[in-house]
């Protein structure tokens, strides 16, 4: 098949996995403490990792790979600090989709210098995506966006588009072993970073199955996402996977019954508006 359709498709496959496994760990996070959450399931999507090398006995990776998995989990861990930090003490709907736009931004930028301009068709599609990311997520042109909710969204979708950059930067024949290494750098610094504040909570048994659902679902997304950006140009994979708000915004408006407001359907609409502009 086509590469670029593949690159198209595992984009999309990753988005739709990343919104998933949001709003697995959103449903999950009303029932019990963000930390327990966050932490368990990242527990979760290490270890299906680390099955899935030894299912598809994936040879072992390079040194540089694993250094690029080491420091994307560094990097990313550092990201969802700053994200749930700013949820924290902002509000989720600035914080949430301007880290999702930067995240986005910056590896088109890094691509611009490593692999050339895209066509005029495809940057197109990206700035469409860029706002529908913002849209899908809620906030529209509403308020101004204060200091310290910016400053929190800039380390947060920086953090994340150093994630995607290094995992880009994996050598051909490892993926599941880099992401896994990943995995273990920012469980341990997370776990760090929680019991040093005091702020575990241990969830509660039968909350389990769901929180273990969205870290498989999570991993799942790294794992696609790695496929599309090797497959192809990170700035289309970056781009393609950042649309994950509308995945998460669609299963709340099935499952939870939520009602999407008129900017979150225009966003849907520009996310597939940019979905064909990118696949010209």
């Amino acid at each position: 098949m086509n590469p670029e359709v593949m690159v198209v498709f595992w984009g999309l496959a990753s988005a739709v996995t990343w919104g998933a496994g949001d709003f697995s760990g959103g449903v999950a996070t009303k029932r019990t403490a963000v930390t327990g959450v966050v932490v368990v399931s990242q527990i979760v999507g290490g270890i299906f990792l680390v099955l899935l090398a030894l299912l598809f006995r994936e040879a072992l990776p390079t040194p540089a790979s694993l250094l690029m998995g080491m420091l994307a989990g560094m990097a990313g861990v550092v990201g969802l600090l700053a994200l749930y930090s700013g949820l924290a003490n902002g509000r989720m709907g600035v914080v949430a989709p301007l880290a999702a736009v930067i995240s986005a931004a910056i590896p088109v930028l890094v691509s611009l210098f490593i692999e050339g301009l895209p066509q005029i068709t495809q940057l197109m599609g990206f700035g469409l995506a860029l706002l529908a990311v913002w849209l899908l997520s809620g906030m529209g042109w509403r308020t101004a966006v204060p200091r310290q909710e910016l400053g929190y969204a800039l380390v947060a979708g920086t953090g994340f588009a150093l994630f995607f950059i290094f995992i880009d930067r994996v050598e051909p024949g490892s993926l599941f072993w880099p992401l896994a290494t990943a995995r273990t750098v920012s469980v341990t610094l997370l776990s760090l970073w929680v019991l040093s504040r005091g702020e575990w909570v241990r969830p509660l048994p039968h909350q389990l199955p769901l929180i273990a659902l969205a870290g498989v679902l999570d991993a799942l997304g790294n794992a696609f996402f790695a496929l599309a950006a090797r497959l192809g140009r990170l700035d289309i994979a970056a781009v393609l996977a950042s649309l994950y708000p509308g995945s998460t915004v669609l299963l709340a408006r099935v499952i939870l019954q939520e009602r999407l407001t008129r900017l979150q359907w225009l966003g849907v609409l520009l996310a597939l508006a940019a979905l064909v502009l990118i696949t010209l």
